[in-house]
């Protein structure tokens, strides 16, 4: 792709001093020259293969053809949220990554697509609204307009034309049509070979009216033309893919409002405002991901991410394989009608032999059942004290250990503790062994796993051992433990206890005797083999305002009825009042109030779906935030489209599968690891149903996935523990090469973290442009280590990048004219191989990421070249060339006054020669305290301040530093280089 030519325009005015030095000054009249100038000719347009996007202001098209497919390259950012207190330099890491590789993507052919867009619902807007009165889309707006202006002046190579915020119109009801396509769709198992996939509700409901598939549960028998419109739609909620129900959700009385498990923290607590959240039946919106658990877990084969947090997804879903045993229950005397059998299951049935008792969830509905046994009423004879719980009956001891348990936190109930619990009186038929074993309620079973019943096996499984202890019942082992093995054996061996006259599992190997004992439960109708899973249905209602109304209405009825297109989007209403209604923190009582729900002329509307006009109500829960950041990949590939979220063509332009086994998806996704499981799950599950409902072509979001790390940065305490200004802390050394540190003449104490205004130790991005420039900026957090690996901000290090690009500009700018000092002729044979090793290396480290050693190899070659005096054209222009993704901005300025008319963003890269590649090297061992941590192949005679460069900057060094400061470095060129580490 060429460059379009244009005319040079006035060069920035030279530093108020009357020199051309590269300072802060000089380096931000640059910059804001070429990003005007950048924004002006739409630089970074990239073209789509059809649609309003399908040329660019610099003339660029491209085909949608086959011919194409390896021509383009799709790189995003994970979607920012905009926040009032603005970035700090921690924040732009992962985007000046994407942007790095983009524009060197750009100067290798490619067409690039690079745009970012905002997440612009969320919890602190509404926070922030309901404490001022402020509609949180002002404060929104606000803090986009602040982060954009942050973004543009750190030289981002954006496709402007691709941005959006979640909260426009146009992207809120393409936002609400996808959740139409869920709500209209079901999960068909068998189809596709038995592969499973989603498909539109009217080919059920087809099924159904034919009568090739039979009416499920109290509808068996009946035909689909006797139910009426609310059976019928009864029906048909047990199989959308998003559908309302009463269960268990996680209450937060303090927010107002029910989490998903991924907003709870381990502790029970709100992720946001850190108040208790509690288990309680509502009735919510959920989606049907559960439907989806085998292919989020069987395409991760399919993605190249990294394999940590793959093992969190997999993990997350929790697949198991194992199986259902049935337990017929009983009476306190064995002979009243059981209400049903409980049902368990278990990943080792080959233990069932040693099950002693039963235990069900505080909240399992058989509870109750029970509680109206006879059984219930009192206490049979020689029942143990322990067993009772203080209670007079069975019925009094579960309702008192229910309240209890009700008001712990689910991370409390399984907290290592004691254990705890009540016999309910009931009794369970151990369908192997015949045997009587008592029901138990305790609260380290949780309803929301399993079935919420586990069949006890003491002698294999810690927690029951201990309960077990606790209340006086057999242990029997079913394993085999080692010789002198003591405590509960959990692991392989022989199979022992495990037999009767219908079966015998002893001396089998526990894989043998689970194969053996599912097959008997099968052939006896005790139970059958099965697969669980973890992951649970997509809790996705919210009782906030800020967020995406539902395009549904219910009727006389009651029953959920979806918007027709024409209808979307639906806007939020204006209120006075923003906030949902908060109770007390332990106000278990409490039910979800909705602020759209004081909207009344909002909520309850007349309409015409087809049928004359009729009143309804609208749903007055919002979805959540995570409803925007689930299909955002696709509506970057066509943001003007308003016929679809995304053109079929430009999305397989942009996403489309290549090859066998390619997921399809964007080509590089850059964010952090913290979004493992939430975002990536919900978007996965999204983008599968778009896929199998035929509206895009590929099966998985994001390709490829790179997780940076952090940039975290010193804090300082004083002798009360208070914080000090960071920026005004002096360093002092001793003879000894110890460190401490000063402010205002009193010793502070340094402790190291995360960035925060409470720890006055933040740096913003502002900062850094008016002290030292963008470029400089990017040069130094792309050259502070491994893009995978936390490091440490050190601001007084940022002086190096200025110096590396102020000895750039002299090789072209003579600082006291501003002439341009570039000269002809050839290079030396010594300049060759460094200029081609660098070329050669520079390419290598960018196609595996490496930035930070890419850089290390550009300062190689300038500081030869310095050091030469060699200020030739034809190893100055290579020089500006691979420089330009890393400092843009001066690489511009500089290709501009080395006679180029046209912009550096399409310049093709240079090549590397290979006959000069061949030369002697030696191996230079890296050490950090004395361990052998990387090696490096470089010059015999490499300079000493090079080579110590070059080992900072290695992978090995910066993996095992950590982010860890550097007190001293012992550089034996060419063959050691020994780091000691502070602390």
């Amino acid at each position: 792709m060429s460059a379009q030519a244009h005319p040079a325009p006035q060069a920035p005015a030279q530093d108020a001093s009357g020199t051309w030095k590269y300072d802060a000054a000089l380096a931000g009249r640059i910059e804001l020259k070429w990003q005007d100038r950048w924004e002006a000719e739409g630089t970074f347009e990239a073209p789509n293969p059809t649609g309003p996007l399908a040329t660019t202001r610099r003339g660029a098209t491209v085909s949608p053809g086959p011919g194409a497919a390896g021509e383009k390259l799709y790189v995003m950012d994970m979607f920012p949220y905009p926040s009032g207190k603005g970035l700090h330099v921690g924040h732009p890491l992962g985007y000046l990554a994407t942007d790095v590789l983009a524009r060197y993507n750009r100067m290798r052919g490619k067409n690039v697509m690079h745009a970012l867009a905002y997440d612009a619902f969320g919890l602190p807007a509404e926070q922030y609204a309901v404490q001022t009165g402020q509609h949180p889309r002002v404060t929104t707006e606000e803090n986009i307009a602040n982060m954009r202006r942050q973004l543009r002046r750190l030289g981002l190579g954006h496709d402007a034309r691709r941005t959006f915020a979640t909260t426009d119109p146009e992207f809120v009801k393409w936002t609400q049509w996808i959740f139409l396509q869920i709500f209209n769709s079901w999960y068909d198992a068998d189809a596709d070979g038995g592969a499973g996939k989603a498909r539109p509700i009217a080919e059920l409901v087809a099924q159904f009216a034919d009568g090739s598939r039979a009416l499920p549960g109290d509808y068996a028998g009946r035909s689909w033309e006797e139910l009426s419109a609310r059976e019928r739609e009864d029906v048909l909620h047990g199989y959308r893919l998003a559908y309302v129900s009463e269960s268990p959700v996680n209450w937060c009385p303090g927010l107002g409002t029910v989490l998903a498990n991924e907003e709870v923290t381990p502790e029970g607590r709100s992720e946001r405002g850190n108040f208790p959240v509690f288990q309680r039946n509502l009735k919510q919106w959920n989606m049907r991901i559960t439907a989806y658990a085998d292919r989020l877990i069987d395409d991760l084969d399919h993605v190249d991410w990294p394999e940590a947090v793959k093992s969190m997804q997999r993990n997350w879903i929790g697949r198991s394989t194992g199986a259902h045993v049935r337990f017929a229950l009983t009476g306190s005397g064995g002979t009243e009608s059981a209400p049903e059998d409980i049902t368990v299951f278990t990943t080792r049935p080959d233990t069932l032999f040693g099950a002693t008792y039963v235990v069900l969830a505080p909240e399992h509905p058989l509870v109750d059942r029970l509680l109206a046994e006879p059984s219930a009423a009192g206490w049979e004879p020689g029942v143990p004290e322990a067993w009772r719980g203080g209670a007079a009956t069975p019925a009094e001891a579960v309702r008192s250990y229910r309240a209890a348990a009700a008001a712990k936190t689910p991370a409390e109930r399984q907290e290592d503790k004691e254990k705890t619990g009540v016999f309910t009186g009931g009794y369970a038929i151990n369908p192997v062994t015949g045997d009587r074993l008592p029901v138990f309620i305790a609260d380290y079973v949780l309803m929301g796993y399993g079935t919420g019943a586990i069949m006890a096996v003491p002698g294999g499984d810690e927690r029951d051992h201990e309960f077990a202890l606790a209340f006086g019942l057999p242990i029997v082992p079913t394993v085999a433990a080692p010789e002198g093995h003591e405590g509960v054996w959990t692991g392989d061996g022989e199979v022992i206890n495990s037999a009767n006259e219908r079966i015998d599992l002893n001396g089998m190997s526990v894989a043998e005797a689970k194969e053996a004992i599912i097959a008997w439960l099968e052939r006896s109708g005790s139970g059958e083999g099965t697969t669980t899973y973890r992951l649970r249905d997509w809790l996705f209602s919210r009782q906030r305002y800020w967020g995406e109304p539902f395009p549904i209405v219910y009727d006389e009825d009651g029953t959920a009825i979806a918007l027709p297109e024409d209808q979307l989007p639906v806007d939020l209403p204006e209120v006075d009042d923003f906030s949902p209604r908060t109770f007390p923190e332990d106000d278990l009582t409490s039910e979800p109030e909705p602020p759209l729900g004081r909207a009344a002329d909002w909520v309850h509307v007349t309409l015409d779906l087809g049928d004359g006009p009729k009143r309804y109500r609208r749903e007055t829960n919002t979805m959540p935030n995570w409803a925007g950041s689930s299909w955002y990949q696709l509506r970057y590939a066509d943001p003007a489209n308003d016929q679809a979220p995304v053109d079929t063509v430009n999305e397989a332009y942009w996403l489309g599968p290549r090859g066998q086994g390619h997921s399809g998806g964007a080509d590089l996704y850059i964010g952090g690891v913290e979004h493992a499981v939430l975002h990536l799950l919900y978007a996965r599950f999204w983008h599968k149903v778009l896929y199998d409902l035929g509206h895009i072509s590929s099966f998985e979001p994001f390709h490829k996935l790179v997780n940076q790390g952090y940039i975290q940065a010193y804090a300082y305490t004083d002798e009360r523990g208070a914080y000090v200004p960071a920026a005004e802390v002096a360093e002092r050394v001793d003879e000894s090469g110890e460190s401490t540190f000063w402010y205002q003449g009193a010793q502070v104490r340094r402790e190291y973290g995360k960035m925060g205004k409470s720890l006055k130790n933040i740096v913003t991005p502002d900062d850094m442009y008016a002290e030292y420039g963008a470029d400089t900026f990017r040069v130094y957090e792309m050259s502070m280590g491994p893009l995978e690996l936390s490091r440490a901000w050190e601001t007084r290090a940022v002086v190096g990048a200025q110096r590396f690009l102020q000895r750039v500009w002299r090789l072209v700018v003579d600082e006291e004219t501003g002439e341009t000092v570039v000269t002809g002729g050839e290079l030396d044979e010594a300049t060759l191989r460094v200029l081609h090793a660098t070329i050669a290396g520079v390419h290598e480290d960018m196609e595996a990421m490496r930035f930070n050693t890419a850089i290390a190899k550009l300062i190689v070659l300038v500081n030869h070249l310095t050091k030469e005096g060699i200020t030739a054209r034809a190893a100055v222009e290579p020089l500006v060339q691979l420089l330009s993704p890393f400092a843009p901005h001066i690489a511009e300025e500089l290709w501009e006054r080395l006679g180029h008319a046209g912009t550096i963003t399409y310049q093709p890269l240079p090549a590397a020669d290979e006959s000069y590649l061949v030369a002697e090297t030696v191996t230079c061992v890296v050490q950090v305290k004395g361990k052998v941590r990387d090696r490096l192949e470089v010059s015999p005679d490499i300079d000493p301040a090079e080579l110590e460069r070059l080992a900072l900057a290695s992978t090995g060094a910066q993996r095992t530093l950590a982010g860890a400061g550097v007190r001293k470095v012992i550089v034996r060129a060419p063959k050691l280089v020994n780091i000691v580490p502070e602390g």
